[in-house]
């Protein structure tokens, strides 16, 4: 008889390294179930394989507390036995960005080498829904093939299993969906009722969905231990199954028989997010917004600044820190692992999340002060004041930058290095004890105080580096004097921003005389959900800052003016208070709007004093443009989505098991658009956002979701079981306050031609200052090198491709320079210049390693295809 199908029982374990319990607690469980599979695998040649959850972090967690075991560890793995990697943590992919899904990778991948091979496949079984970029990230590390559970649905082209999956650029991968997830075959019983009551189901549904009818039973399941009677259970399905073949296989040998039948398969595109016939919790970017808000901050911190920053100073003869920086990533990895960045956790465990992020933003902050420390520190006027402006952003920029500086005087002047004098606004000042800024001053009986002026400037700045201001102590600057006030509440050479009587916000554009009615209005709402999503209360009751208390405050700078709008709102202190229409709960909302001179931005910080629970806060932003579509910004690329997803139509009757609620992710921004106008939102951690109204066309910014249980049942968008476990998380609810901040950005043209892309990339990447004074209370002595007072490393276009990350190569002394388009429709190209020239050009993958024959080349070559990222090590002259 000819089987069924051929049923592959893989042994493998599912570890959350966190969750509803701490690190600590599974780390116990890891040291015990470790012991068992080591020697299971040692002494059981019929025991031949064992996935150790596609995640390295496992084994460092191991290693920590049983360094003695490493050479067990690595006989098993060279053996082919023990199966470990690709990953370093098993990683969200729609919150996190490209640049950290990559050091996920880069890190899993060298860990792995340690030992040997890595698995060759993008093992995800457990995250959130998968971003279209994933084919083009794996190919970057030589991985053609995928497993994972969650998103599909056959509105992606297909109801099979098994298929070709291409991001936009045509990088490819072969796809096996686990359609009911990595635990099917956990603790299988040895008794036929048993076994026939779990798997007749399921073999059905395996089967109908397959193309190859190689059929995988993962033997696995959360922190669960190796099951000892595993060949016992498959005898049994052995003999009561006898039309189908069971075998114990590795994931390997699944993909040999898929690839076998690729002209069977489907070719399908884009992102898998769809909750249809399992949950992807759509909404989960907005809880614990306080630790997303962080998260992406730091992000931005180490891509942005630190890393070019480094790189900076290691071009200028300072040492390039890949230890630090690289404990700083794992740090920040640990919490993008699916169930840490989605602060689906007990309180305990976000408070572990949190400090993670602390150290890591430390560490950041401190390895940052001492690059610019080191570069200022070895000019050659050392002892001089002076004020060195960062920017690290790859063209000239003309920026208005808030700074501040200390010296012993009560006045001074800025001069540049040609001795013309720089003029400055004083915002505040303020006498500080000198111990503050070295404790030996004071201990010699130094007691003359010192000055902290806040100042206002607005210099250019060259490409990738920095420029140097000298202080001049005792005698009287340019100082520039607050311009007039203005007929509109703000106003400069784009925007005339008028306030209305409900506190809402009336910008016109100028340039295209378009209309922003209503602008920042507060929405605040009912949550009945929990920490996987949002849903609302079955007795909604909807309040907005137009209802409540507003006042406003104007303050005009030297090159910036400044509205700041506060609101008191009067809100149900909880779901119960709402449904009786009662308001004993309070939100206070003060919002920052900044218009520089000659900025096209608006920037925005909102800060919420919350005092009250079970709700979700969001921020109005109506714009004139009627569509029907949306354009967010995903990992090294862009997606368009539907305003409206058609599904919310009858998804209940179709039966989802959550509702295709259309509220989206984005990373850093989102564009709606009509003809050649378009408004263009920034955001730094807001990562959710829904595009409402009668007309479709406000953006909804959720700025606060306030939940109290982790995991919750019967939700009126997603019925059924609870997701996770029904534990209180009181923490969760955000009482208290938060700090957030985004900015609007409108433009003619399209978002490629207006450098959409690289302007949110510039609004993320602030001008760093660094004020050199004759004191500091850490001691450091001169390097060997002497550095220049004005430098630039390289330039490129701002509207052509983004600059990704520029770092030193982590095996060699030559620069990685990562370039992506941002386009989904047309190729970009590149024009590199570099200050010291170019002696090799080599194109890489993105784990560093070179391409193909290794063509050495003098600059950047050929176009880039729309969301393609390429990777160059460069040898500079």
């Amino acid at each position: 008889m000819k089987a069924v199908s051929r049923v592959h029982i893989t042994p493998h374990m599912h570890w959350d390294r966190e969750w509803y319990f701490t690190t600590e607690e599974s780390r116990i469980l890891l040291v015990n179930n470790m012991e068992e599979i080591l020697s299971r695998l040692e002494q059981d040649d019929e025991y031949k394989y064992y996935v150790l959850d596609g995640q390295t972090a496992v084994l460092e967690d191991y290693f920590a507390v049983k360094p003695e075991n490493r050479e067990r560890v690595k006989t098993l793995v060279q053996a082919g036995k023990l199966i470990i990697g690709p990953w370093y943590t098993q990683t969200d992919t729609t919150i996190v960005s490209g640049e950290s899904i990559v050091r996920n990778l880069m890190y899993g991948i060298r860990d792995c080498m340690a030992f040997g091979e890595p698995m060759k496949i993008g093992y995800l079984p457990d995250s959130f829904g998968m971003s279209g970029q994933l084919p083009h990230i794996y190919n970057g590390f030589g991985i053609t093939r995928t497993m994972f559970w969650r998103g599909c649905s056959e509105r992606h082209g297909t109801d099979k299993t098994e298929f070709l999956w291409q991001s936009r650029d045509g990088s490819e991968v072969t796809a096996q969906v686990l359609p009911l997830g990595y635990a099917i075959g956990k603790y299988l019983p040895e008794d036929e009722a048993g076994l026939r009551k779990r798997l007749d189901n399921y073999f059905e549904v395996l089967e109908n969905a397959s193309v190859t009818k190689e059929i995988l039973l993962p033997n696995g399941h959360d922190q669960m231990p190796l099951q000892q009677n595993i060949f016992a259970v498959m005898d049994k399905l052995r003999e009561i199954y006898p039309q189908r073949k069971f075998v114990m296989s590795r994931f390997e040998e699944v993909f040999e028989h898929i690839d076998a039948h690729r002209g069977e398969l489907a070719t399908l595109k884009g992102e898998f997010i769809d909750g249809k016939y399992m949950r992807v919790h759509r909404t989960i970017g907005s809880t614990r917004m306080d630790i997303k808000i962080a998260h992406a901050r730091i992000e931005n911190k180490i891509v942005n600044i630190l890393e070019p920053l480094a790189t900076l100073a290691w071009t200028l003869g300072f040492e390039y820190h890949h230890g630090l920086l690289e404990k700083m990533w794992k740090e920040i990895l640990k919490n993008h692992a699916h169930d840490s960045i989605g602060c689906c956790c007990s309180d305990k465990v976000h408070r572990e999340i949190v400090s993670r992020f602390e150290l890591a933003e430390d560490m950041a902050d401190n390895l940052t002060r001492f690059y610019m420390r080191k570069i200022v520190d070895n000019m050659p006027q050392s002892d001089e004041d002076k004020l060195v402006l960062f920017n690290l952003m790859p063209w000239p920029r003309e920026e208005v930058i808030n700074t501040t500086i200390r010296l012993r005087a009560s006045q001074f002047r800025l001069l540049d290095d040609k001795g013309n004098e720089i003029p400055y606004f004083i915002r505040s000042a303020r006498e500080i004890d000198p111990g503050l800024i070295d404790r030996q001053i004071v201990h010699y009986g130094n007691y003359d105080p010192f000055m902290e002026f806040d100042i206002q400037i607005n210099p250019i700045l060259p490409s990738m580096g920095y420029r140097t201001l000298y202080i001049e102590p005792h005698v009287a600057g340019k100082v520039r004097s607050s311009p007039g006030t203005t007929e509109a509440l703000l106003e400069n050479a784009f925007w005339q921003i008028a306030l209305n009587d409900d506190g809402t916000l009336r910008l016109r554009d100028k340039e295209s005389g378009r209309i922003y009615d209503r602008v920042l209005e507060i929405e605040e709402s009912s949550d009945d959900g929990d920490e996987y999503d949002y849903s609302p209360s079955r007795e909604e009751w909807r309040l907005t800052s137009a209802q409540g208390q507003h006042d406003v405050e104007v303050t005009h700078e030297g090159w910036q003016s400044r509205a700041v709008i506060r609101h008191h709102m009067a809100v149900p202190a909880n779901l119960a208070e709402r449904s009786a229409r009662q308001q004993n709960g309070s939100l206070d909302v003060e919002i920052d709007v900044t218009l520089s001179h000659n900025s096209r931005r608006i920037d925005v910080e909102v800060r919420l004093d919350n005092q009250a629970d079970d709700h979700r806060v969001r921020v109005l932003i109506p714009t004139p443009f009627n569509t029907k579509e949306v354009l967010a910004d995903t990992q090294f690329g862009s997606v368009t989505r539907p305003v409206y997803d058609e599904a919310m139509a009858n998804w209940q009757k179709e039966g989802w098991k959550e509702a295709p609620v259309p509220v989206w992710n984005l990373l850093s921004y989102a564009v709606l658009q009509e003809r050649r106008n378009g408004l263009a939102l920034f955001t730094e951690g807001l990562r959710e956002f829904e595009v409402v109204g009668e007309d479709n066309k406000t953006f909804a910014l959720t700025l606060l979701r306030g939940v109290g249980l982790l995991g919750k049942e019967d939700l009126l968008l997603r019925p059924g079981r609870p997701s996770g476990i029904k534990m209180p998380v009181p923490d969760s609810q955000m009482r208290g306050q938060l700090r957030c901040r985004f900015s609007l950005f409108s433009f003619s043209g399209s978002p490629d031609s207006a450098g959409i892309a690289q302007q949110a990339k510039a609004w993320l990447t602030p001008v760093y200052c660094y004020n050199k004074i004759p004191w500091d209370a850490m001691k450091l002595n001169r390097a060997a090198c002497t550095t220049p007072d004005h430098y630039s490393l390289l330039t490129l276009s701002p509207t052509e491709c983004v600059l990704s990350v520029l770092k030193k190569a982590e095996d060699r002394d030559e620069l990685i320079l990562r370039l992506f388009n941002p386009s989904e429709s047309g190729p970009c190209e590149v024009a590199l210049a570099v200050s010291q020239g170019i002696k090799r050009c080599r194109e890489t993958d993105l784990n560093e390693k070179i391409k193909g024959d290794g063509h050495d080349g003098t600059g950047i070559e050929g176009a880039f295809c729309p969301g393609q990222s390429r990777t160059f090590s460069i040898q500079i002259a």
